[in-house]
């Protein structure tokens, strides 16, 4: 996904629809909302803080095979709403800030 909205509608909207079609699946929707949990109950979060993640940790609570979480999280990377890095045999990842700007000018639009 891109840092921002190119000011290219059809580019946009092939991008926007691509992150959304991932975010349809519940799964994928409930690893990318713990993946922006990033802050204490009670506290304001920034954009600029991207928490990291180990892949294991995402899927405690989906009641989903190992290898589904997989899938799942290389979709939401596939889309663009995630990045991965890989640790030796451990997998972190995170919502990049630019994502969420993104979204966010995405729904702020001016009417």
């Amino acid at each position: 996904m891109s840092n921002y909205l190119h000011n290219n509608p059809e580019t946009d909207a092939v991008e926007l629809a691509t992150a959304f079609k991932a975010l349809s699946n519940p799964n994928r929707l409930k690893i990318f909302q713990q993946l922006l949990n990033c802050c204490t109950p009670g506290t304001v979060c920034s954009v600029e803080q991207a928490t990291k993640h180990c892949v294991g940790d995402l899927g405690n609570g989906l009641n989903i095979a190992p290898s589904t979480l997989s899938h799942h999280i290389k979709e939401l990377n596939r889309a663009g709403l995630i990045q991965m890095e890989r640790r030796g045999q451990h997998v972190d990842c995170w919502v990049d800030p630019a994502t969420i700007k993104m979204l966010e000018q995405f729904f702020q639009t001016e009417s």
